[in-house]
């Protein structure tokens, strides 16, 4: 998460954000990557990836529609 080049943060990145157990941020996540929204969720095999842009936009109260 220190990585300011950072294209996507992945579970452990949006833990320390929120402050959220692990299988939480696993449940919540499977459930934004079926609704497709407030922000993108990128699933590769049991794996999710979070684009940057699209997560800092819905923290910041700018969810995309």
């Amino acid at each position: 998460m220190n990585n300011e080049n950072q294209l996507v943060y992945d579970v452990t990145d949006i833990q320390k954000i929120l402050g959220l157990s692990r299988s939480k941020v696993y449940l919540w996540l499977e459930e934004v990557y079926k609704a497709k929204f407030p922000f993108r969720v990128i699933k590769i095999g049991k794996l999710y990836k979070i684009p940057k842009d699209s997560f800092d936009k819905w923290i910041d109260g700018n969810c995309e529609s």
